[in-house]
């Protein structure tokens, strides 16, 4: 096809790679006959495609001039660029030709034709084998992990988001995606502000829970062990209460869930969880214990991501289960021995998950609300609860099923979409017992009296007992892990390193690219152990800006350079104490210099 002379080198490129949008494009039908016939040379001497209209996309939009702000900025060297509609490439190319090799562009294309037309048009395996241009599938989930995965970028850079207005002609996908875009980038950095403390603390509880959930068990054994049973996500919002004197009632057979923080009010209200998670790592856990009475949760299992606070994990007064989640150890020392799961940022989204990998063969909802109600946030006996509500600036206002206004907040419609992202991917039934809150996609509404004649608090007979009594056994079964201490063969690497990079400082003007090689290997170096390198998060951050954000080093990098080292080692020390649990004389870790 002459009209796309590119089209077939940059398939066969994707395809050897085993790109993701290769298999995208190979399962998405495309408009063949547009293709054939929409590519034309417009007035103006320039490639154009014809508009359903019959008009050119650039009759009106000329490309010239029109992309000549997408690489205006500080920081292009480590910064990234995000577009949303490529047409035939040219606000793609002028990025790709007018910004540094380091500079990633990121293009999202929701319509394969579009796409496809734009290969055709220039050879991008060059910067395919850069690094620098980078197609992504118009994926949500896809999407957020490359997302995830620019913090150098969002760190010692700038994000750009560029809307190309010629393909907004198309449809309205194009707006929609640059918007889905923008909220994504905006929520990214404000984590951002805040994950260095947050891998800290994280990984931090987990190196100091790790020889206690060693002894503790393992709930792999419990994968698709409650087939048969109906699971209940019981929330702590306002109209539990009103479902609560049934329940407590008449349980029927289903499995009871809920998180730690709802049990007090479970408690005040005479309803008993079978079981209850945990994932918060902050230290604000610890405020549950002042309402959490110890006798009532002493049969209650709790279900704990690793990642919460040691201190609220020995406080619990009932017997205890590590979950690993993803992230921290969970990611890569975990994965192959361990159940991992994406606890996702709420623990109804963790419930969602657990309980269908456990296999149940529905889930229902009950007191999520996600609002306030008749001036109340929380059912009675939450440490939320309140009833004397003054609007404040955080609050926002949304609409129930009724189309009456409620009030909520930006937490919760987070949350709430979280869990209907979460939903979408669920393979069972998931039905709301509806009590006047936020409506949540993805779920069935039901009230409590078509919950019961429809058989959802309803299980096998005997199920639940099985379970639990098959949770219990779960106790004491987990083979404990050794791992070789690092500290003494790493403790003498840095220190050669660091004093080879004291000699070169003191010519530094002669010895910039010699410098840059050695803080290289030290950045490899310190990647080697995915033991060590989650907890060093931060020092890795640190080290990327004197080995990626950098063109030419001062004498003050130096003295930067030793404190990182510093605080490397006092992890390292600190894993070797806590989850080493063998000695060892050698190091399997390949020397840094």
């Amino acid at each position: 096809m002459t009209a796309y002379p590119f089209l077939k080198d940059n398939i066969e490129y994707l395809q050897a790679k085993g790109h993701p949008v290769f298999q995208w494009l190979s399962t998405h039908p495309f408009g063949e006959e547009a293709l054939l016939n929409n590519l034309f040379i417009n007035e103006y001497g320039i490639h154009d495609w014809r508009m359903e209209s019959g008009k050119g996309m650039f009759e009106s939009l000329p490309p010239v001039g029109l992309y000549s702000s997408w690489t205006e900025g500080d920081k292009p060297d480590t910064s990234a660029t995000f577009i949303v509609g490529c047409n035939l490439g040219y606000g793609v190319n002028h990025v790709l030709k007018n910004t540094p090799d380091s500079h990633k562009v990121m293009l999202l294309e929701p319509r394969p034709e579009m796409l496809l037309a734009c290969l055709g048009q220039t050879d991008y395996r060059p910067f395919f084998e850069a690094r620098k241009f980078h197609i992504l599938m118009p994926d949500e989930r896809y999407v957020h992990e490359v997302v995830k995965n620019l913090d150098l970028q969002f760190v010692y850079g700038q994000i750009h988001l560029k809307g190309d207005l010629p393909s907004q002609q198309l449809g309205p996908e194009y707006a929609r995606w640059t918007t889905w875009m923008r909220n994504k980038l905006e929520n990214f950095s404000l984590e951002l502000t805040t994950l260095r403390f947050r891998q800290d603390v994280m990984v931090g509880n987990e190196v100091r829970n790790f020889r206690r959930a060693m002894a503790e068990g393992s709930i792999r054994g419990l994968e698709g062990r409650a087939a048969g049973l109906g699971g209940v996500i019981l929330g702590a919002g306002p109209s539990l209460e009103k479902s609560a004197a049934r329940l407590r009632d008449n349980p029927g057979q289903a499995l009871y869930t809920c998180a730690l923080q709802t049990v007090p009010a479970l408690q005040a209200l005479g309803i008993r969880p079978h079981f209850c998670v945990a994932i918060d790592y902050d230290v604000s856990m610890l405020n549950i214990f002042s309402r959490l009475d110890p006798d009532f949760v002493q049969d209650i299992p709790l279900i704990y991501s690793t990642k919460v606070q040691p201190e609220a994990v020995a406080r619990y007064a009932g017997p205890t289960f590590p979950l690993w989640t993803v992230g921290g150890m969970g990611t890569y020392v975990m994965k192959d021995h361990e159940l991992v799961i994406d606890a996702g940022g709420n623990v109804s989204v963790t419930l969602s998950r657990l309980l269908r990998w456990m296999g149940v063969s529905h889930m229902v909802l009950v007191g999520q609300d996600y609002a306030w109600i008749g001036n109340r946030s929380h059912a009675a006996g939450h440490h939320g609860h309140t009833t004397n509500m003054t609007r404040r600036s955080f609050h926002q206002t949304t609409r129930n099923m009724e189309g009456e206004e409620i009030l909520t907040t930006v937490q919760y419609m987070t949350a709430k979409r979280e869990l209907e992202e979460d939903l979408k991917q669920s393979p069972v039934p998931v039905f709301n017992v509806y009590g006047g809150g936020v409506p949540i996609e993805g779920t069935r509404v039901v009230d409590l009296e078509t919950a019961y004649v429809e058989g959802l608090f309803a299980s096998a007979p005997g199920g639940v007992m099985r379970f639990m009594a098959e949770l219990a056994a779960s106790r004491g079964t987990m083979v404990p892990m050794r791992f070789e201490p690092r500290g003494p063969a790493w403790s003498t690497s840095l220190r050669n390193i660091e004093k080879h990079l004291g000699k070169l400082f003191r010519n530094l003007g002669a010895n910039q690219t010699a410098v840059h090689e050695a803080m290289g290997r030290v950045e490899i170096f310190l990647n080697q152990d995915p033991l060590y390198t989650p907890y060093l998060y931060n020092e890795l951050v640190d080290l990327a800006g004197l080995t990626r954000a950098k063109k030419r080093y001062a004498q003050r990098d130096y003295p930067e350079f030793r404190r990182i080292m510093r605080c490397v080692l006092k992890k390292v020390r600190e894993i070797d104490r806590l989850v080493c649990l063998a000695d060892a004389n050698s190091d399997k870790g390949q020397a840094v210099a």
